[in-house]
C-alpha cells in the first residue's frame, strides 16, 4: 500500500498560450498544516482486509521565495492507516526542494519511511537547457544522468501555469511534470480539470480568514506515470487553488482509498521585494 504524492502536487504545458493580462498576484510565502483523515469515498462498499478503515496524520508545508530569489519548499507528511486486519501502516515522507525563479533548475532531497522500513533517500537536480531539453543529475540512491525530454514543468512553474490558465477561463490543462519524487526517474503526465472561479475561503474559512478576498478555483489533478501506458493515474489530487498559490483542503485519491487533508492552520510569511 503506497502513500505519498508527487511534490508537484502541492506546489503545481508550457503551451505558448496567451494568459490573462491582469497583474498576477505574487505567490504567497506561507506555512500551512493539514490534518489527515480517511475520506468518505467508499460508503456502502465492504472493505477488504488491506483497505484502511480509518486514518490519522498531518501534512506540514512551508513555501518561501520570489521570482528573483527562487522558490524553496519544505514538505512533510506523516500518516497512519488502520486496516480491518493486521497492524496499522505508518509512513513518514519528507522533502526539500529549491527551484530558481526562471524555472531553469530544480534541486531536491526526499526521504521516506513506511511501516518501519526506510526507502533509500533520493537527491539530485534537474536543469533545463536553452533549447528546453531537460536533464537530471541524480545523486541518490544511485548516481545517474538522465535526459527526460522537452516541455517539462517543475513544481512551482506548474502551479503558476495552472493559475494563469484558470484566470483565462480554461477548464483543462495538460502538462509533463518532474519533481524528483518516487525514484527520481519518473516523469508524470498530468491532467488538470479547473472548475468555476469563486471568491472567499469556503471550506477553509475558519483556518484561513485572510483568504476571504482571494480568488480560488476548484481543481483536480490526475498524475499518470508517463512510462505506464494506458494505466490509471497513480493518484488524483483535488483542492481549492487560491490565486496566491495556497492550496486549500485536499483530497488525495489513491484508487483503492482516499485521504482528506483539511487545512487547519496557515501563517503568512514576509516576502522579499525584487530589485527594480
Amino acid at each position: 500500500m503506497k502513500l505519498g504524492t508527487s511534490l508537484a502536487a502541492l506546489a503545481m504545458v508550457a503551451s505558448g498560450a496567451a494568459f490573462a493580462a491582469d497583474a498576477p498576484l505574487p505567490l504567497a510565502a506561507h506555512r500551512a498544516a493539514y490534518e489527515i483523515t480517511l475520506a468518505d469515498t467508499n460508503v456502502g462498499k465492504p472493505p477488504g482486509s488491506q483497505t484502511p478503515i480509518s486514518a490519522t496524520g498531518l501534512i506540514a508545508y512551508e513555501f518561501r521565495g520570489s521570482s528573483c530569489e527562487g522558490f524553496a519548499s519544505n514538505f512533510r507528511q506523516v500518516t497512519e492507516l488502520q486496516r480491518s486486519e493486521g497492524e496499522p501502516i505508518s509512513s513518514d515522507i519528507r522533502s526539500v526542494t529549491f527551484e530558481d525563479g526562471k524555472a531553469r533548475t530544480l534541486k531536491f532531497e526526499i526521504e521516506a519511511q513506511t511501516a518501519g522500513s526506510e526507502s533509500p533517500p533520493i537527491s539530485g537536480s534537474a536543469e533545463r537547457a536553452e533549447g528546453d531539453a531537460t536533464t537530471v543529475d541524480l545523486l541518490k540512491p544511485d548516481k545517474a544522468k538522465l535526459s527526460i525530454g522537452s516541455n517539462i514543468l517543475f513544481p512551482t512553474q506548474h502551479l503558476e501555469h495552472i493559475i494563469d490558465a484558470a484566470k483565462t477561463g480554461a477548464t483543462t490543462l495538460e502538462a509533463r511534470v518532474y519533481d524528483g519524487s518516487d525514484t527520481g526517474k519518473k516523469v508524470f503526465s498530468t491532467l488538470t480539470v479547473i472548475g468555476k472561479e469563486a471568491l472567499g475561503s469556503g471550506e477553509d474559512a475558519e483556518a484561513a480568514p485572510a483568504l476571504a478576498k482571494v480568488r480560488r478555483w476548484p481543481v483536480s489533478i490526475s498524475y499518470f506515470d508517463e512510462a505506464a501506458h494506458d494505466a490509471p493515474p497513480d493518484y488524483v489530487l483535488a483542492f481549492d487553488l487560491y490565486e496566491n498559490g495556497v492550496s486549500g483542503t485536499l483530497t488525495l485519491d489513491y484508487g483503492s482509498f482516499a485521504l482528506k487533508a483539511k487545512l487547519s492552520k496557515i501563517e503568512f510569511l514576509p516576502v522579499s521585494s525584487c530589485p527594480n
